[in-house]
């Protein structure tokens, strides 16, 4: 059996960082007094009256509001909710708004509501509590008409209630405010979160998304416009002439489009905050196409927002950018229906894109379908829609073809059966054919990546192959980059490649595959990433970097790395309002050799989220090498104990626990979670491996053979369990049955190196 260290190793996750850290003591978000270049909300409005009366009733207008009549949209009026044993009471107090419902100590009471959160389609509403922290109720208002189903209260998580100790529960970390969703809903919004007192003082320059949120600082314009009494007649070169700092011509598509990612998109922040005008890896990373967001062909499937479905696409490869579709001002697409795609995509196009000029796409000879019905619509087709939060459909901006013979081989849904429910997708490719003959159906990423993801044995290459493909998307060939990280030694010589990549994301993705090396190994690949333009990549690097001896530096970057790091930990520690912000810390620390402190951090993430179970894995295992095995122990115990915890982790949690109760003596009770782990994964063999040597230790023979034969139920080829099964045959004198398995173990595994010396013990040539 392996031994308790041999299983485990460090773990990392996705995480949200935000601002640099200036809170002493909680306060409530606030207009920020450092006017940090940007001009009065209001001071716009005397010049580009079109503009903000365009802009007023948008969906950035409203991102947030405080909670007075004339915004508040859901019944105050004694309205009441009870479902799932989650109650309210919504009122009013004279112009103040409240609800009564179950607070964080369990008990109901009375709370104020200070500020709405959206208005379409449903809106939400936060309550302010101690240290700064505002908390987003769990109920909600469905804003929709009555026809359509609206006007209602309704829960974001219909059927469930919380306990108040959850960190889901309305008063619990992930429904905070100022860590989950505030640098997004308001401009230039600064958390100034404090790790050691767990306290907020949140700042921003315009509470919702204005003018400043895309244009950037404006005093300086605001300025030059009162000194320059002609302006509205001149022309200008730019706009960094009249004093705005972002200059959407100068930017182009990708720059454009890059400058709404910053809120359009899953990512990991830096810790700077919002850098307009500046690209978009200065402030964020964005997410790659990870499984628990994306299905394998790169649809959406998690709450992902519209930068990295659209980056995937033809269109983003074109050129065409955000506001080529959208109005920026009102936020809505500028035309309704076909007659949006057919600015581009008719028989006269724009000179702009003039490949797109082949035929009329709005009519029956293309999409086969009615004229004016839903299938006829383009975004039936090219945009399927996912609802989140219950009752707010959103498009994927991937504008893929409709590809349904790919369903079966990655997994995914296809728009064709999503509208034609009852019938398959073979169907609908079949109707394809039927359509336009044998259209060319090419090999699709999805499903290289759909492989991979079931464990193919030919991972490395089908990674690899993508992330050369220069005619692939940036998304995708990041997101290869990062799956080859899990492959070890045998992918770095594509990952080396890959840190000079063009694209910053993908040289970004590459950086973490070389963490293990030695320390001068390390410096050799990643030193040059130290310089590299974009922080993200930096950044990437100096996590990779963390805990090499200095030494192992050219003594001309030594000071300058150590200025570097320190800086990336405090943009860490200013940002470790969510457990995975403190892992990722914590990890830090570890590396740095501040074991100590990292074993808090790692505890204090667990106080946010008993469940983050990369939290408990990481903690576990520094307890246990630091001779702490009673801290490991407990710590394992606690979240086996957690029947909410998802299967997956709590098997993990019991397979780790048994391992750690075997090496401490305790074989029998570590039997007992092996089989609670075996259960709770029935598609690891491995656990049945180790299951079944325990129990032949433990002289339960009967019991050892069952969990083995079950292992390679579900792995036949499995070579380590036909050893097993020699063994467990061999010892007790079933020459016959042993030779079976050694049969069964040369065919599976010819060259294993254990093979020469079971046919001696059992007399085989």
């Amino acid at each position: 059996m392996p031994s308790f260290a041999q299983l485990l190793c460090v773990l990392f996750t996705t995480v949200v960082f935000s601002a640099p850290s200036y809170a002493a003591e909680g306060k409530p978000p606030q207009l920020a007094t450092d006017a940090a270049g940007y001009a009065p909300a209001a001071t716009c409005l005397g010049c580009h009256g079109e503009q903000a009366k365009a802009w007023k009733n948008s969906d950035h207008d409203w991102a947030m509001h405080e909670a007075t009549p004339s915004r508040v949209l859901g019944n105050f009026a004694n309205a009441r909710f009870d479902e799932a044993g989650v109650k309210a009471k919504f009122f009013r107090k004279g112009s103040k708004f409240f609800v009564n419902t179950e607070g964080a100590d369990g008990k109901p009471a009375d709370f104020e509501i200070r500020y709405t959160f959206g208005y379409q389609p449903l809106q939400q509403y936060l309550v302010e509590f101690p240290g700064g922290r505002l908390q987003s109720l769990t109920i909600a208002w469905d804003s929709r008409d009555k026809s359509a189903g609206g006007q209602r209260w309704f829960s974001l998580y219909p059927g469930q209630r919380f306990a108040p100790n959850d960190p889901l529960h309305w008063t619990g970390r992930y429904q905070n405010w100022n860590a989950m969703c505030a640098d997004c809903h308001s401009t230039n919004l600064l958390n100034h979160y404090d790790d050691k007192t767990d306290t907020f003082a949140t700042t921003w320059h315009e509470q919702n998304v204005g003018c400043q949120a895309c244009h950037g600082p404006g005093q300086a314009h605001v300025d030059w416009a009162s000194k320059d009494k002609d302006a509205a007649g001149k022309t200008y070169a730019s706009a960094k002439d009249v004093g705005l700092q972002v200059d959407f011509k100068a930017l182009g598509s990708t720059g454009l489009v890059e400058q709404c990612a910053y809120c359009h998109s899953r990512r990991q922040s830096l810790g700077v905050g919002q850098q307009p005008g500046k690209p978009l890896l200065d402030a964020v990373l964005p997410a790659t196409l990870r499984p628990d967001l994306y299905h394998a062909d790169g649809q959406i499937l998690g709450e992902v927002y519209e930068y990295d479905s659209f980056t995937q696409s033809k269109m983003s490869a074109a050129g065409v950018a955000c506001t080529d579709c959208h109005d920026p001002h009102t936020t809505k697409v500028k035309i309704e229906g076909n007659g949006l795609c057919q600015q581009c995509h008719s028989e006269t196009p724009p000179s702009r894109f003039p490949s797109l000029q082949e035929k009329n796409y709005d009519s029956p000879e293309h999409h086969h379908h009615q004229a004016g019905s839903a299938g006829a619509q383009c975004v039936s087709c090219h945009m399927p829609e996912k609802t989140y939060m219950v009752v707010d459909p959103r498009r994927d901006h991937s504008f893929r073809l409709p590809r349904p013979d790919l369903a079966e081989k990655t997994a995914s849904p296809d728009a064709c059966t999503t509208c034609h429910e009852g019938k398959t997708p073979a169907w609908a490719a079949k109707a394809i054919e039927g359509w336009y003959g044998k259209p060319q159906r090419p090999p699709h990423y999805g499903e290289s990546f759909h492989a991979v993801r079931q464990g193919s044995a030919d991972s490395l290459q089908l990674l690899s192959g993508l992330i050369g493909d220069m005619g692939k998307s940036a998304t995708v060939r990041a997101t290869a980059a990062e799956r080859l990280n899990g492959l070890g030694a045998p992918a770095l010589p594509t990952l080396e490649k890959a840190l000079k990549d063009p694209s910053p994301l993908v040289r970004a993705y590459s950086a973490q595959a070389f963490t293990d090396l030695p320390p001068v190994e390390r410096v050799k690949h990643l030193l040059p990433l130290l310089d590299d333009p974009q922080r993200a990549v930096r950044d990437e690097a100096l996590r990779a970097l963390a805990g090499i001896p200095l030494i192992a530096l050219p003594e001309d970057r030594r000071a300058s790395f150590t200025a570097a790091l320190d800086d990336y930990e405090q943009r860490l520690r200013s940002n470790a309002s969510l457990p995975g912000n403190r892992l990722n810390l914590a990890v830090l620390l570890e590396r740095k050799g501040q074991q100590l402190e990292a074993l808090e951090q790692y505890r204090q993430a667990l106080k946010l989220d008993p469940y983050f179970s990369p939290a408990r894995v990481n903690l576990v295992t520094l307890a246990n090498g630091m001779l702490r095995q009673d801290e490991a122990e407990q710590t394992l115990r606690d979240g086996v104990a957690l029947k909410a915890m998802p299967a997956g982790d709590r098997g993990n949690l019991a397979y780790m626990l048994a391992l750690l109760l075997v090496e401490r003596g305790q074989a029998e009770e570590g039997a007992q979670f092996l089989q609670e782990a075996a259960e709770l994964l029935p598609d690891n063999p491995r656990i049945r491996y180790n299951q079944g040597l325990l129990l032949l230790q433990l002289q339960r023979r009967d019991e050892a053979r069952s969990a083995l034969e079950s292992g390679l139920a579900q792995a036949p080829q499995d070579a380590d369990l036909l050893y097993a099964m020699v063994y467990l045959h061999g010892s007790a004198g079933e020459q016959d049955k042993a030779i079976e398995y050694v049969k069964r173990l040369e065919q599976a595994a010819p060259g294993d190196s254990r093979l020469a010396q079971l046919k001696q013990q059992l007399g085989l040539r």
